[in-house]
Parts: C-alpha cells; sequence; structure tokens
C-alpha cells in the first residue's frame, strides 16, 4: 500500500510535534518547561576514566568559556556546541586541554555540559563536567535573547558531576 506525500508530510510534521512537545530538543536531551537541560547521565566510560586519571566528582579548574572571544566584556554564550579550554591543570589534564560540550541558554541560567577532553597531545577521553562561574551557577542578563545568553564574562570553573542534573 502506497502512502500519499500529504499524508507523509503530515505523519512526519506530527511526529516533529510530538518530540518538542515532550520537551526533546535537537540533542535528544530532555528540556525543563523554562528551556533548561533536564536529567541526563555522564556518557558512557567519562567516570571511569578520570577515576583512572585521578579526578574525582567535585574537583575544579579555571576555564575559557570560548578562547577566540576570551577578551569579550559582556560575553555571549550561544546555544549549541562549545569549545573551552582549561586554563589552569585538572588533575593530569593540563592547561591548554579542550573540553566539548553544549550549551543552553533557556531559563535564567546558561548551561554548559561538557562531555569530552582533549589534551594537548592527542589525548582524548570522556568527561563529565559543568561549568560554572563564582556564584555556582552562570546567571545571565535579563533580557538576554532567545537562542543566547550575556553573562560578564567568559571565565568560568568546570566541576565534575557524577551526572548531569
Amino acid at each position: 500500500m502506497q502512502i500519499s506525500k500529504p499524508v507523509k508530510k503530515a505523519c512526519i510534521t506530527l511526529l516533529v510535534l510530538s518530540a518538542t512537545s515532550l520537551g526533546f530538543g535537537c540533542s535528544g536531551i530532555p528540556t525543563r518547561p523554562d528551556g533548561s537541560p533536564g536529567y541526563q547521565p555522564c556518557p558512557a566510560g567519562s567516570l571511569e576514566a578520570m577515576q583512572r586519571l585521578g579526578i574525582t566528582v567535585a574537583d575544579a579548574a579555571s576555564i575559557t568559556i570560548d578562547p577566540r572571544r576570551e577578551n569579550d566584556f559582556p560575553f555571549t554564550v550561544y546555544d549549541g556546541p562549545v569549545e573551552s579550554v582549561l586554563t589552569q591543570d585538572l588533575g593530569p589534564l593540563p592547561a591548554g586541554t579542550r573540553i566539548l560540550g553544549r550549551a543552553w541558554t533557556g531559563g535564567l541560567d546558561v548551561a554548559i555540559r561538557y562531555h569530552e577532553a582533549r589534551a594537548p597531545g592527542g589525548i582524548t577521553l570522556p568527561f563529565c563536567g559543568v561549568a560554572r562561574d563564582a556564584y555556582g551557577g552562570m546567571t545571565k542578563r535579563p533580557g538576554s535573547p532567545p537562542g543566547l545568553g550575556i553573562i560578564p564574562d567568559g571565565g568560568a570553573s568546570v566541576w565534575i558531576v557524577d551526572a548531569f542534573r
């Protein structure tokens, strides 16, 4: 039995609307009503990989959220992929290690979750950390347009976590 093009289009539209109404964005991570990301487990193998390096939950190090724009004041974080850099050592990971993740700007805070570390010399490992400012979150300026968050500067800390909450 053949399905007509209008019926196929209607089915695809319905699937897309269903997925977004359930709170799943393009990344497949559930979002809360305010647009901030919901619970997510750490990437497979990340806790074990970090433990082997002596990096444990609650360890932290300073980062630059985007080294290409580190001198921007105020600093704009955009929804989507982010590549940050350690500005101090985190266990055996030296300053200069790149950490890759994703940013969300819905809600009152900017949320950045990191899932991979790339140390100088080509060593890559799964990673589980979040960006925080000196106050424990990254509160964006009121009136930040949709899809981005304006924060005071591009410096923060990455904190190792056992799950994204």
